[in-house]
């Protein structure tokens, strides 16, 4: 592990019981109180570049008191712009920002974002209620008021996931600091349940990092190797990426868990990043609350079961980094300046490519993705149809294994970063996913296929995905 590596384990395990200091503690308590330790999270780590989440922050403010009725492409604009001025610093002869900087720019230009929207759209409610002279119920999550200076300063440090996220809207943000009855709201159980498996995930990465590092695919030597070698050896590549995800993504969970943070009624159905679907009214007493079921979907970052065994490249998306790509789905694909899904999806890759980062070996594995789905959209549509049951069994598995070689591939582009590591690597094993997506694409349009089809998978058929994280 690296040092940097360490310091967020770190700061993943102390969060665990900050949380269930606070869960009992008053709204004012957690508001400030979260704000101070996120804060101070941020300026140990991050020293004097906090400047720029600073900077960020009152911008977004400045913007949405500004022009409350089109902030929410202000914002965006304006976090985006600078993040390109955040990662040029080093080009204008400035101080390098840390990587932990970076953690917490990253995370909060979703929130800002996010922010902005929401109150874009309670503008919108109020001009329409003044308009139509008399009083709506509320829509779900809905903003109450116009966030302050103050109120936008501590739903931006609040330390929940400063670094690592998960992301979560500054409604989740307000129900957390309003929750009625906190003490009614289960965490330990919880915790421990989705806790249990990190270890091992910790040590699976361990091992596979030692075993398969990736450092030797920079040396000359790895190259040498037989082909079927290098083919292989981007799946041990993949698999250590995945475990550390899993076990930050778990512990940052277990953070919010801790807390109660993001914490809902099973009724209400509720979506990773964007909270509620349904209205649930809150309970009036200690005995209502503590009869409720809860889940923290909110607040669910990974599901790992179902990111190592869906079936298609666009169910893999879903699962992996559930509240971003809630965030990228909401911001930025249903306002893609296209209507073809791979257009859209090409376009979104891009904005989150650029969200990720500028090296090169991001937007080569990015925007892989779109060839890929429109490569087992076309020929799935024009193939199952014609498949008996069982051999709708073993297009799974064979569209299965596709699908994990992909992002097997495309891995290899997010870790080796940079356009000459990541194209002599692709090089070296002839460019084996563009030339499988490509044919696949070409005998899909020969068969008829095109309109896209959505067949169940043997997931979906037992029942092992969860309803509310299925296709619309």
């Amino acid at each position: 592990m690296s040092p940097e590596e360490r310091t967020y384990l770190v700061v993943l395990l102390i969060s665990i019981p900050i949380g269930f200091l606070f869960k009992k503690a008053g709204p004012g308590l957690k508001r400030w109180g979260a704000a101070a330790v996120g804060l101070g999270l941020t300026v140990f780590t991050c020293g004097p570049h906090t400047l720029h989440s600073l900077v960020t922050v009152l911008g977004t403010w400045a913007l949405i008191q500004a022009q409350p009725r089109s902030c929410h492409t202000l914002a965006l604009a304006w976090t985006f712009s600078y993040l390109l001025f955040f990662r040029a610093l080093s080009l204008l002869g400035l101080p390098t920002p840390t990587p932990f900087t970076n953690a917490v720019q990253l995370l909060l230009t979703l929130k800002l974002v996010s922010l902005a929207s929401d109150v874009q759209d309670l503008h919108l409610a109020q001009r329409k209620e003044m308009a139509s002279g008399f009083s709506k119920t509320p829509a779900l999550g809905l903003l109450p008021e116009v966030p302050s200076l103050m109120e936008t300063l501590s739903y931006s440090y609040c330390y929940v996931g400063i670094m690592t996220g998960p992301f979560f809207r500054y409604r989740t943000y307000l129900d957390w600091l309003e929750q009625p009855f906190p003490e009614a709201v289960p965490s330990l159980r919880p915790l421990l349940r989705r806790a249990w498996p990190a270890p091992l995930f910790g040590l699976l990465f361990l091992l596979s990092s030692h075993l398969f590092p990736l450092e030797a695919v920079r040396e000359d030597a790895f190259y040498a190797r037989p082909l079927p070698a290098r083919l292989f050896y981007m799946i041990p590549v993949f698999f250590a990426f995945r475990m550390r995800f899993y076990v930050a993504w778990i512990a940052a969970e277990c953070g919010c868990i801790a807390a109660g943070f993001g914490a809902y009624p099973v009724a209400a159905k509720a979506r990773a990043g964007g909270g509620p679907t349904l209205q649930c009214p809150p309970p009036s007493s200690l005995e209502k609350a503590a009869a409720l079921e809860y889940d923290y979907e909110t607040i669910r970052n990974i599901d790992c079961y179902n990111t190592d065994f869906c079936m298609r490249v666009r169910e893999g998306m879903r699962y992996w980094n559930m509240t971003v790509q809630w965030w990228l789905a909401q911001y930025i694909y249903k306002s893609a300046p296209a209507r073809s899904y791979v257009l859209r999806s090409a376009w979104t890759m891009l904005l989150s490519a650029y969200w990720h980062g500028l090296h090169p070996g991001y937007y080569l594995s990015f925007l892989t993705i779109p060839l890929c789905l429109a490569a087992e959209g076309c020929l799935e549509s024009a193939l199952w149809g014609r498949l008996s049951p069982g051999g709708q069994k073993v297009w799974y598995w064979v569209h299965w294994f596709l699908k994990m070689r992909a992002y097997d591939y495309m891995c290899m582009g997010f870790v080796l970063l940079s356009m000459g590591s990541t194209l002599r690597y692709w090089s070296s094993v002839y460019f084996c996913v563009h030339v499988v997506a490509l044919a696949c694409l070409a005998l899909g349009l020969a068969l008829g296929g095109g309109r896209r089809s959505r067949p169940k998978t043997a997931s979906q058929a037992t029942g092992t995905a969860p309803e509310k994280l299925r296709e619309e």
